[in-house]
């Protein structure tokens, strides 16, 4: 397994130190700055692999910093703030932040964003042909026998993780995990549903989705 280096960008001492120990588990390399204009610097040097960044923060704030960051750097920035008002999670993504969470949080779920917001990252190089399925992650459009299908949004992310994880046995709590992007406490049943509607749209195209009996789903090219 690649190890991915992590920038931790946060005043306070103790919060980049229990996400920095947290990480190191889960065989992240972490390095830390306490504002803006230290991990500018940090940055130059170390050129991690995704930056976490905190929004209030004295000399240079996260705002600023995303700023920054963008004009050199395609890095995957996730914004950490104790503010959830929906004004700043949008000035984060304008400003071209990857994900937004607000303080507090769980570590586990941190870890999980990490995680899923480097595969889109690894995923969205190029387009996906398989078996006359083409998946363009960038366009947001899936093709079959270069026809185009027309699915929502939930829908197509349910797709492309299907097919960047191609092979691989997936259960139902982590395809909700990933494609819901944590926030949906319903039934897991849901994703039988999206499923079921996904395979009716793809039609022949729709068998490579395989049930994993007990399990979850899996996608055979």
């Amino acid at each position: 397994m690649d190890t991915y280096t992590i920038l931790i960008v946060d005043d306070e001492m103790r919060m980049r130190r229990v996400i920095a120990d947290y990480l190191r588990i889960k065989n992240y390399r972490t390095v830390e700055a306490a504002d803006g204009v230290e991990a500018l610097d940090i940055f130059r040097v170390e050129h991690p692999d995704l930056v976490l960044l905190d929004v209030m923060m004295p000399r240079m704030n996260g705002w600023d910093t995303c700023a920054e960051l963008r004009r050199v750097s395609e890095v995957p920035i996730i914004m950490l703030t104790a503010k959830g008002e929906e004004d700043d999670e949008l000035q984060g993504f304008e400003l071209g932040a990857d994900e937004y969470i607000a303080k507090p949080f769980s570590l586990k779920i941190l870890s999980a964003r990490i995680e899923a917001v480097l595969r889109r990252k690894q995923g969205t190089s190029a387009p996906v042909p398989t078996c006359g399925l083409h998946v363009d992650p960038l366009a947001r459009e899936a093709y079959v026998d270069n026809k185009r299908v027309e699915l929502t949004y939930t829908e197509f992310e349910l797709l492309s993780y299907l097919v960047t994880n191609k092979g691989i046995a997936l259960s139902r709590d982590k395809i909700l995990d990933n494609v819901w992007q944590y926030d949906y406490y319903g039934d897991a049943r849901t994703v039988d549903t999206h499923i079921k509607k996904l395979r009716s749209k793809l039609g022949e195209a729709g068998e490579m989705i395989k049930t994993i009996r007990g399990i979850g789903y899996k996608f055979e090219g």
